[in-house]
């Protein structure tokens, strides 16, 4: 049975990205501590909501200890990328957030999705420290990462595909 618990303190890297055409694209978060890497399946949302969740996370820290340097949000196209192969340890259900005082580090929480309540201390359990640039710059790929997906439509707000899509709110009408 592959091991199903990683526990990164600190990440040398952290990074998540897409692969696949717009409208079918698996999202994938990404975490390397010297040579292990781990890469977990997310949502599209989980992207999103991580990275506006880090926001306001980062935020409330700098109004709490107003005396930490600021988190760098920089980064470059090619050190963002997914290391392959992409070979996913488990599908994460939920995510969150910490922050570890003493080492400065933001911990990302990745359980696996499971079906079964019982069966959630079995599952899959990834936990990755890294610093708040780190952190910050994940936060802000995600989001180009999500936005590269196909554009939604002003009038319903449901994604339009390459052949346009019928839109409930143009009484069906192809957009």
């Amino acid at each position: 049975m592959p091991q199903k618990h990683f526990d990164f303190n600190p990440v040398d890297h952290i990074t998540t990205g897409a692969i696949g055409p717009p409208g079918k694209r698996v999202f994938y978060l990404q975490a390397r501590k010297n040579k292990e890497v781990v890469t977990l399946i997310i949502e599209k949302i989980q992207i999103q909501s991580l990275a506006v969740g880090v926001e306001k996370y980062l935020q409330e820290l700098a109004e709490q200890k107003p005396e930490l340097p600021a988190a760098s949000a920089d980064y470059t196209e090619d050190e963002m990328a997914l290391e392959t192969p992409i070979d996913p340890a488990f599908r994460a259900g939920q995510i969150g957030l910490g922050y570890d005082e003493e080492s400065d580090r933001i911990v990302i929480v990745a359980r696996e999705i499971s079906n079964d309540e019982s069966d959630e201390e079995e599952g899959g359990l990834a936990r990755f420290w890294a610093t708040r640039s780190q952190i910050l710059a994940l936060s802000r790929y995600g989001l180009e990462v999500a936005n590269r997906g196909r554009p939604i439509c002003p009038h319903c707000g449901e994604p339009i595909n390459s052949e346009g899509h019928f839109c409930p709110k143009r009484n069906g009408h192809k957009r």
